[in-house]
């Protein structure tokens, strides 16, 4: 998935990250506004993720969120 499509997709998937990242305030993932680095910056800021791990849980939840869609 390219960037426009999660920034396109963002206001449908932001209540899934709000589940998946409990730590995550609703005004943060606004600010977002569905941009990847900005949501790994924030992981590794809250739960102290490296970079590449950070990369890897924005990935794995793209790719889950992808699938349950085509569902």
């Amino acid at each position: 998935m390219n960037t426009d499509q999660l920034q396109g997709k963002w206001r449908q998937w932001k209540g899934a990250a709000k589940a998946h990242w409990g730590k995550l305030t609703d005004d943060e993932l606004t600010q977002i506004e569905g941009n990847a680095d900005k949501l790994a910056g924030l992981l590794q800021e809250r739960y102290g993720y490296e970079k590449e791990r950070a990369r890897d849980e924005v990935s794995r939840f793209l790719r889950q969120n992808e699938v349950q869609e085509e569902v």
